[in-house]
């Protein structure tokens, strides 16, 4: 549970350093003489915090609720068993989110503090550098207990819908492994696979709404917004049936030695396992791409707009928010990254048995290694491509719900206007050497734990 501790630390921590940091810079507005009284301001700053904070929990959840799901998986027979001697699925399911709840208040508390602590720090900076030692602005304020709150209870509800497969145990599981289904019983889930069509129908409504509606007013990014939240929620949910053949496909590009050919088929074998590991870079990587082309997008508009060049001070402000924009929207893919790591470590952790009898066949630990690394490469990978394409459709539809009425040529009449994707370099370049190096990171402890225990040891373990 250190990981899922650690997903509510930095998701509060977050949280309470966004409110202060907007609350700061209202209160540096409103000391202002000529824009102090400005509502539009105020509101853009509570929009702003609002949404980036909602992302986060957002991402934070779902991390939690897979972990919890892998967790209950590889706890089928313990659960079968107490389900032998009598113990009922909702009592069982209800002390998981009990579990929850106590990761959760942990994770938060400690993120309070220490989001605390790092903005009561900053502003004392910020007081010294811009010589606003006069200003007064409270650190501390009720306030920062939402983000800690919304926390708390977001990971107790991630643990309760993590822990749906207990009600689907039966005492007969105790006899048997402790495995997850195998992708063709995924396919057939007729309920959860609806739903997941369900809400990527309505979501893809969504979008197209909001383009539609930004073709009169900007506030069409508002639907559109909600529009991605939908399709993604349905992506999601869906991932047990698209992303398994997606990894199959890019794990044959490794080769075709027997390590090879095994890590690709883990993705098929282990399609719930796989599908939640990769789905947290997926969102990572499509956040990070979506501001970055949104950005990009925004900048080329104005560029147009402008006759082909942009103010120096307007170019710089722009650059300094996206950087901004892209520190922030990268601590929910750093909380992915989190719970890439800590999802691939449980999946060896629960494979003890199947790489004991591999190196009882002959297997090395080298190749045992080399295998698990190149699952958790063909699962960045896959991810990384998935959520690149994911992000430029993203980030393009929310700039053209946003900036279809901003007029290109003033020599023409009145006309709505295009918004062509724009690729920042850059961003996508650090994007691909982050998923990199996240690969490596990810692949260390799981690789040390596949190879520690004795082959005869891990064949005995139940």
């Amino acid at each position: 549970m250190g990981a899922s501790v650690l997903v509510s630390a930095i998701s509060a921590a977050f949280g309470v350093l966004l409110i202060s940091a907007t609350g700061y810079i209202a209160a540096l507005l409103r000391a202002d003489p000529y824009i102090g009284d400005s509502d539009t301001l105020a509101l853009v700053l509570m929009i702003l915090t609002t949404l980036l904070v909602g992302v986060s929990v957002y991402v934070a959840g779902i991390v939690t609720a897979n972990t919890f799901s892998t967790v209950v998986a590889g706890r089928t027979r313990q659960i079968a068993l107490l389900r032998l001697i009598g113990a009922s699925a909702r009592a069982q399911r209800a002390a998981i989110a009990r579990q929850g709840l106590i990761v959760g208040a942990i994770g938060a508390a400690i993120g309070l503090l220490a989001g605390t602590a790092a903005a009561a720090a900053g502003v004392a900076l910020a007081g010294r550098l811009l010589a606003l030692d006069h200003l007064e602005f409270a650190v501390v304020t009720p306030t920062l207990l939402i983000p800690a709150a919304i926390v708390a209870a977001t990971t107790w509800l991630s643990a309760w819908l993590g822990a749906r497969r207990v009600l689907t145990v039966t005492p007969l599981e105790a006899i048997g492994g402790s495995v997850e289904a195998p992708y063709e019983r995924a396919a057939r889930r007729t309920g959860r696979n609806a739903t997941a069509i369900s809400l990527l129908a309505i979501g893809a409504l969504f979008l197209a709404g909001g383009i539609l509606v930004g073709f009169v007013t900007p506030l069409g990014v508002v639907v559109a917004f909600v529009g991605g939240i939908l399709s993604f929620t349905g992506l999601a949910l869906g991932a047990t049936l698209v992303m398994p053949p997606v990894l199959r496909l890019v794990g044959r590009l490794f080769g075709t030695s027997a390590t090879a050919r095994l890590a690709a088929e883990n993705a098929l074998r282990y399609p719930e396992r796989s599908s939640r590991m990769a789905i947290g870079v997926v969102m990572g990587v499509t956040l990070v791409t979506m501001f970055a082309v949104a950005l990009e997008s925004t900048k080329a508009v104005l560029t147009a707009a402008g006759g082909g060049s942009l103010p120096t001070e307007m170019a710089t402000l722009l650059d300094a928010f996206a950087g901004i924009m892209m520190g922030l929207v990268a601590v929910s893919a750093v909380i992915a990254a989190v719970g890439l790591v800590n999802l691939l470590t449980l999946g060896i952790v629960q494979r003890r048995r199947e790489l004991g009898l591999l190196r009882t066949l002959g297997v090395s630990n080298r190749q045992v290694r080399g295998m698990v690394l190149r699952e958790a490469a063909h699962i960045t990978i896959a991810a990384t491509v998935t959520g690149i394409v994911l992000g430029v459709f993203y980030g393009w539809a929310g700039a053209q719900s946003l900036l279809a009425t901003v007029p290109v040529d003033l020599t023409l009449p009145r006309a709505v206007t295009f918004v062509p994707p724009a690729l920042p370099v850059w961003p996508m370049v650090a994007v691909v050497g982050a998923t990199a190096l996240l690969t490596l990171i990810a692949a260390v402890v799981p690789t040390r734990l596949a190879t520690r225990v004795a082959p005869i040891a891990a064949l005995a373990d139940a």
